[in-house]
This record gives C-alpha cells, sequence and structure tokens, in this order.
C-alpha cells in the first residue's frame, strides 16, 4: 500500500482561478476518503511531530492492510459486511488531523463540558438502557452529524462538492445528504435567536482564501459527534451556544486545497483546537444517496 502525497501542486505559472463573477474559484468535487485512516488525535508518542517516519508509516500500513481487504475477502466469501461500508483510501503520513494543540491532543474539557457529557446519549454505547428515541445521539437519528465532524472523515459517504454563485458558496455534503448555505455578500450574522443544528454561516474572502464562521448553534443532542478515529469514545462531545466555527479553505493548487477548521467553546473546552485536512480535487466522484430516516424516533 503505497503512501499518498497530498502536498500542494502549484507550479510557478500557476494561476488561482476565478469564477465569471470575480471571485476565488473552489468549485469542484473534494472527496475526503483519502483520510480515513489518519487519526483525529495524535499518538502521545509522536510528540509535535506532524508526519510518520518510514517505520510508523509501515506500522499504520500493517495495522490497516488487512481491514482494506475486508471488501475483496467478502465478495470471495458471497458476503456483506463492513467491507462494504468503510472506505479506507490510501493510507499516508500524516499523524493527526489537529494540528494545535502542537501535540495533537483535544484540550481537557471543563467542568461543565465534564457535566454534559455524563448526560449524553449515543447508539455506540454499551452500557446504557435504550428506552428513548433520544438515547441515541443525532447521528444515529439520521438528522446530522453536526460541524466540525460532517467536514471530519468517516468510514464512508465522505464527498464534500463547492458550489459557488454571486454572494453565496455551497458545501455541500455527502453524509446526511446535508447543504450549507454561506453567503459572502457581507450581510450581518442572523439575531441570536435563531439557532440551528448546523449553525448560522457567513463567508468573507481573505485574499484567495475563503472564511466561514459558523454560530448560532442549537447546543442540542452531539452535534459535535465527532466519530473519526482517534476521537473521544461514545461520540458524546457536547456543544454550547456559545461554540463558534472557523473555517478557512485555501486553494493551493489546480488540484489540492487546504482545509483547516477551529473550535471556540469556552464552556466545553479549556482550550480552543485547530484540525488541517489536504484536500485533492476528483471531479469524478460521485455522490451516493443517504438513505436514511430522518429524525427516526424507533428504538
Amino acid at each position: 500500500m503505497a503512501m499518498s502525497d497530498f502536498s500542494a501542486d502549484s507550479g510557478a505559472d500557476w494561476e488561482h482561478p476565478v469564477t465569471p463573477w470575480g471571485d476565488p474559484d473552489l468549485r469542484g468535487t473534494w472527496p475526503i476518503n483519502h483520510l480515513t485512516g489518519v487519526p483525529l488525535q495524535r499518538d502521545p508518542a509522536l510528540g509535535e511531530r506532524r508526519y510518520l517516519n518510514e517505520e510508523e508509516m509501515q506500522e499504520r500500513v500493517d495495522a490497516y492492510g488487512e481491514r482494506s481487504e475486508r471488501l475483496g475477502n467478502e465478495v470471495e466469501g458471497n458476503q456483506l459486511g463492513m467491507g462494504h461500508w468503510v472506505e479506507w483510501g490510501q493510507l499516508n503520513n500524516i499523524a493527526s488531523l489537529i494540528i494545535d494543540p502542537p501535540d495533537g491532543q483535544l484540550p481537557a474539557l471543563t467542568e461543565e463540558g465534564e457535566r454534559r457529557r455524563a448526560l449524553m446519549r449515543s447508539g455506540w454505547m454499551e452500557d446504557i438502557p435504550f428506552d428513548h428515541y433520544n438515547d441515541f445521539d443525532n447521528w444515529d437519528r439520521c438528522i446530522t452529524r453536526g460541524l466540525p465532524a460532517s467536514m471530519l472523515p468517516s468510514y464512508y459517504n465522505a464527498g464534500i462538492q463547492i458550489l459557488q454563485s454571486p454572494g453565496y458558496v455551497v458545501i455541500r455534503l455527502e453524509m446526511i445528504h446535508e447543504a450549507r448555505i454561506v453567503p459572502v455578500d457581507g450581510r450581518p450574522q442572523v439575531d441570536e435567536g435563531s439557532k440551528a443544528w448546523l449553525g448560522y454561516s457567513n463567508g468573507r474572502w481573505e485574499g484567495n482564501t475563503l472564511v466561514v464562521e459558523t454560530t448560532n448553534f442549537n447546543g442540542r443532542g452531539s452535534s459535535t459527534n465527532i466519530h473519526t478515529i482517534g476521537s473521544p469514545p461514545y461520540n458524546n462531545t457536547p456543544i454550547s451556544h456559545e461554540y463558534v466555527l472557523t473555517e478557512r479553505f485555501t486553494r493551493t493548487g489546480p488540484n489540492t486545497m487546504t482545509y483547516q477548521a477551529t473550535v471556540h467553546d469556552p464552556v466545553i473546552w479549556t482550550a480552543d483546537w485547530t484540525v488541517e485536512l489536504p484536500w485533492v480535487l476528483d471531479n469524478d466522484y460521485r455522490f451516493f444517496e443517504y438513505a436514511c430516516a430522518e429524525d427516526n424516533v424507533m428504538i
């Protein structure tokens, strides 16, 4: 299994494309299934190193090699299992999605964050009774995966597409078939009484970088159901009404983009934390229907 290179592919003669109306052009399909095997949090033994060395990379290849072969084994055995679901992509040497704090670890929860986490429920838990649909989280119930989780790799449905029109950027997600509509026309944020599962986003251009600030989250359920390799267990990470997500989309070449997202929630976290993902353009990628019973209330 070869290591992928997701470094910027801009040459000296590359010029950032622009839309017909003059905005930086980020349009295209940018699936993140190539990052499935990268943990959210870094192995503490790596310290502040952001990339694996050759020996560590081989250990990752060995660890995930068998899993990546499950599809072929299931097809040969006429079986249907996780091999048909999980999209491992091509492994790489990125040590963790988190780049800040520099050690790649999530900061500690506040006392209030710990209190709220203890009250949350998820279908991934094994030690609770399932007596009510609220014992399942918002992803279990096909409502939303939340943010920043919707922008992070999971095991399937990894498609992200960016669409643009004058005054708007739309971030279309394969997971939960959601579409984030981001105004970039300078309008003020909605009033504080308006709340939503994915909050309300406003965008602005800083040079060729799209900066998106999202506020007004409803704070219900486990809206930060992170669910990536190396994320907190049980997918019960709470958010508060003070949560602000700041994202930066920077195209670095004809086929590459750097995505950064910073989580700020002083009610829940003792410090901010930031992830960085290298995106690769793949306009041949096709979205699958996310067939799910939205707002499911069945046990």
